[in-house]
């Protein structure tokens, strides 16, 4: 009789290993910037350092030839790009994670919500994404003469022209253009559902998939005009006066992309970050991204 009972533990114990799902964190890739490349050594640098601090393997994914087209492909092209390759690399089949850089972000985001077919994302970190667009020209602000910067490029930012050859101005939202934006803009209306008399609820339910959605915002940001378009808050429609936090949005209150109720359900970390335009210190990789590669932080509230 203790034979058999001891048989029967073992054999308990046999499928248990066998069929106990692997708990290896999941591959990532990094999507690089505008006017950057994967070559690039501070691209490179930050790839290795993700890859060593978290002990999993990543890869920068190029887009085309690199720094020309992160200029002159549309922000849409360059989604299909990624899409195709995620798709066809086998380190990804079971899923993977993002980390995003500044315009990256608009790519990975793309990714998340528009890739057919695609493997699915674990968990996705933004680090400086102009999420909501952008207003002005970068690192100038909302100064007097910033505005009058956007003034002046305002009657050709929403041109077919610029908008199929020059990849910022699918992300460029001037604030008191609203309404030539959601009609020319050729990418970022869309994927932020702002159309008012149409939503996709795909894009809502492929973002809200997402297990965390790390925000990082950069406290001394220059670059991206408003900092907080990096957490989804933008300027109020119609002037520059007023910046809404992300809370205060229809994006979040009426939950265009899933944000809102990703965030009531712990997926969404607002982190606020020193330092300019994408100057993390390894501190702070190690604290607020590492861990999501891991695949250890869970729904934690880390920086929520």
């Amino acid at each position: 009789m203790a034979l058999l009972s001891l048989l029967s533990l073992l054999v308990v114990f046999f499928v248990a290993f066998c069929f106990i799902p692997s708990s290896q964190p999941l591959p990532f890739i990094l999507l690089h910037g505008i006017r950057s490349e994967c070559s690039r050594p501070e691209v490179a640098e930050t790839v290795e350092k993700l890859a060593n601090f978290s002990g999993v393997e990543g890869h920068c994914l190029e887009v085309g030839n690199g720094v020309n087209d992160s200029l002159v492909m549309p922000i849409h092209k360059q989604v299909e790009l990624v899409c195709q390759k995620v798709k066809v690399m086998d380190m990804f089949r079971e899923g993977y994670n993002i980390v995003g850089l500044s315009q990256g972000n608009i790519i990975a985001r793309g990714v998340i919500e528009l890739c057919d077919g695609g493997p699915p994302v674990e968990n996705y970190v933004s680090l400086a994404g102009p999420h909501a667009g952008v207003a002005s020209i970068p690192g100038c602000g909302s100064t007097d003469i910033c505005i009058l910067l956007a003034e002046l490029i305002k009657p050709l930012a929403y041109t077919d022209l610029v908008q199929e050859n020059l990849a910022p101005s699918n992300y460029l939202k001037i604030p008191d253009a609203i309404p030539d934006y959601l009609k020319n803009c050729r990418f970022l209306p869309a994927l932020n559902n702002e159309y008012p008399d149409r939503k996709n609820s795909t894009y809502k339910e492929r973002l809200g998939s997402l297990d965390n959605l790390v925000l990082i915002m950069f406290e001394n940001e220059t670059v991206l005009i408003p900092k907080e378009t990096s957490w989804f808050g933008y300027y109020q429609d119609g002037s520059f006066d007023t910046v809404l936090s992300p809370k205060q949005t229809k994006l979040y209150t009426e939950d265009w992309i899933g944000l809102k109720s990703m965030d009531e359900g712990g997926k969404v970390k607002f982190i606020s970050v020193e330092g300019d335009h994408l100057q993390i210190s390894d501190k702070d990789i190690k604290t607020y991204v590492v861990p999501y590669l891991k695949g250890n932080a869970g729904n934690s509230k880390l920086g929520s």
